[in-house]
C-alpha cells in the first residue's frame, strides 16, 4: 500500500528540524551561525531560570503525579482470602524482610507533633519520607526532601489502606501511633500469626464465611477467590466477639430479637429505671416463663427481677437486628445480622456490639448464603423483607463460618496488612492502637 503524502509535512519536518538544530546550538551557547552571539545570551538566561527551578527547594511540591500512580506500589487490595494456602507464604517472605529491616536498625520514629498532609513543608517530611521507604510504602527514587508531595501522598494513602485506616492522605492521631509502631513489635506480630494462620490451613469449604475481628471484615469465599466481601460491627472490648467454627444454616427474615440475659442485665434493667416507657418505645414484649404476656408496670425495675423474663422485640424498622438474621450454633449465643443503625458502619473504630457481629450490605450476602436454596433469589428475599413477614429461611447447604483474630497477613507480594490488636491478644500493648 501506498503511503499518502500529507500536505506540508516537508515543510513541517524542515521547520522541525531548524528548531531542533537551534536547540541544540543554544545549548551550547552558539548563535544562529555557529558562533557566539545574541542568541548565546538568551540561552544561558533560559539555562539559568531552568536550572533554579530543577534545583528549587520546592520542585518536590508540584502536582506532578505520573510516578506516584505508576506502577503496582499503590495496590493493596486483593481477592486472594486471608486464609488462602499462599497467605503462610507471603507472611513467611514478609518475616524476612521484618527480621532485615530490623537487623538494619528499624525505621525512625516520626514526631507527631502536628497533622501533616499535601502540600505541607517540614523537617518531619524528611523522617517521614524514610520511614515509608523502609516499609516499601515509597520508591527510594522519591527523594528525602521536606516536601509532602504527590509521591508522600501516595505513599502515605498506601500505608493507611494496609494498616485499615481511611486512606485519606492526612497523618493524624492513628496513622502517626500505627507509623511509630517499632519494626521489631511488627516482626511478633507477623510471628503471632503466622501461628495461627497455619491452625487454618487445612480445607475449610467450597464456600464459607471468614469474620476476622481485629479487621471488623467479613469474607465470603468461594472456589479460593473472595466473593464479596462486607465491612462488620464486632464486639467491645468489655462484650468481646468469639472466637468459633461453625456452620451457617438458616436465615430469619424480619426477625425477632431476644435479648440476651448479658444486655437485660447491663442495659434493659437500667434504661426501665430511668425511662419507664423504654420498652414500649422499642416494641419490646415482655414475657414470663409460661410465654405469657407481662405488663412491665408489674416488675420491680428496682432489682434484677426482670432478668427472669423473656424480652422480645418485634420486627420492623428499629428491630436490634435489623431485617435479618444468621444463624449458626454456637455455645456462645452470638450471630450474624443487620442493624437499623447503618451509620455506625462509618466509624473509624467499628468495636461496639455486645458480641454479636453486624453486617454492612448484609443482603447481598444473603443471597449469596442462599443461592442454591429454592426461594432464595435476590427478589424473593427483597419481598418478604418488604412485607414484613415473619420468615425462616434453611438453606439448602450449610455454609462453614469461621471467626479469627488475625491482625497480621499478607496476601499479595510486599503488601503485609496490620491492625490494631483490640482485645490484646498480640502480646504487645503498643499493638492496640485505640488504647
Amino acid at each position: 500500500m501506498n503511503t499518502p503524502k500529507i500536505k506540508g509535512s516537508k515543510e513541517r519536518q524542515t521547520k522541525l528540524s531548524r528548531r531542533k538544530a537551534l536547540s541544540q546550538m543554544a545549548a551550547f551557547g552558539l548563535g544562529a551561525t555557529g558562533a557566539a552571539g545574541p542568541l548565546a545570551s538568551t540561552a544561558a538566561l533560559a539555562e539559568t531560570a531552568i536550572d533554579r527551578i530543577l534545583n528549587s527547594n520546592n520542585r518536590d511540591s508540584w502536582n506532578d503525579q505520573f510516578d506516584a500512580r505508576s506502577g503496582n506500589r499503590s495496590r493493596v487490595s486483593s481477592n486472594t482470602p486471608v486464609f488462602a494456602p499462599q497467605t503462610i507464604d507471603y507472611i513467611q517472605q514478609a518475616i524476612a524482610e521484618h527480621q532485615n529491616i530490623v537487623a538494619g536498625g528499624g525505621w525512625p520514629v516520626v514526631p507527631a507533633n502536628k497533622k501533616l498532609k499535601i502540600g505541607a513543608s517540614t523537617s518531619t517530611v524528611k523522617v517521614l519520607r524514610k520511614r515509608l521507604m523502609i516499609s516499601g510504602d515509597m520508591s527510594p527514587s522519591a527523594g528525602l526532601s521536606n516536601q509532602f508531595d504527590t509521591y508522600v501522598d501516595a505513599a502515605v494513602k498506601r500505608f493507611q489502606r494496609r494498616h485499615g485506616l481511611p486512606a485519606d492522605g492526612v497523618l493524624g492521631r492513628y496513622s502517626f501511633a500505627a507509623l511509630n509502631i517499632p519494626a521489631n513489635i511488627r516482626l511478633g506480630q507477623l510471628h503471632t500469626n503466622i501461628v495461627r494462620l497455619k491452625s487454618m490451613s487445612g480445607f475449610l469449604g467450597e464456600r464459607y464465611v471468614m469474620v476476622n475481628i481485629p479487621a471488623a471484615q467479613i469474607e465470603a469465599v468461594e472456589n479460593g477467590q473472595v466473593a464479596q466481601r462486607h465491612t462488620a460491627i464486632v464486639g467491645r472490648i468489655s462484650r468481646q466477639t468469639p472466637i468459633l467454627n461453625s456452620k451457617i444454616y438458616e436465615l430469619n427474615l424480619n426477625p425477632y430479637w431476644t435479648a440476651p440475659k448479658s444486655i437485660i442485665l447491663k442495659d434493659i434493667i437500667p434504661l426501665m429505671r430511668k425511662d419507664p416507657s423504654y420498652l414500649s418505645d422499642n416494641k419490646i414484649l415482655l414475657f414470663d416463663s409460661q410465654n405469657q404476656l407481662v405488663d412491665p408496670t408489674q416488675v420491680d425495675w428496682s432489682t434484677d427481677e426482670a432478668v427472669n423474663y423473656r424480652f422480645r422485640q418485634e420486627p420492623g424498622r428499629i428491630n436490634a437486628m435489623g431485617s435479618v438474621k444468621i444463624n449458626f450454633p454456637n455455645p456462645h449465643a452470638v450471630y450474624m445480622h443487620d442493624t437499623p443503625q447503618k451509620g455506625l458502619f462509618n466509624k473509624l473504630l467499628r468495636f461496639d456490639s455486645s458480641g454479636c457481629v453486624r453486617v454492612k450490605n448484609v443482603r447481598d450476602l444473603l443471597v449469596w448464603l442462599a443461592k442454591r436454596t429454592p426461594s432464595g433469589s435476590r427478589g424473593e428475599i427483597e419481598r418478604i423483607i418488604a412485607s414484613g413477614e415473619r420468615t425462616d429461611l434453611t438453606l439448602a447447604e450449610p455454609v462453614p463460618v469461621y471467626f479469627t483474630y488475625i491482625s497480621a497477613w499478607s496476601t499479595d507480594d510486599n503488601v503485609v496488612q496490620f491492625r490494631d490488636d483490640i482485645y490484646q491478644r498480640d502480646g504487645v500493648d503498643e499493638l492496640a492502637l485505640s488504647q
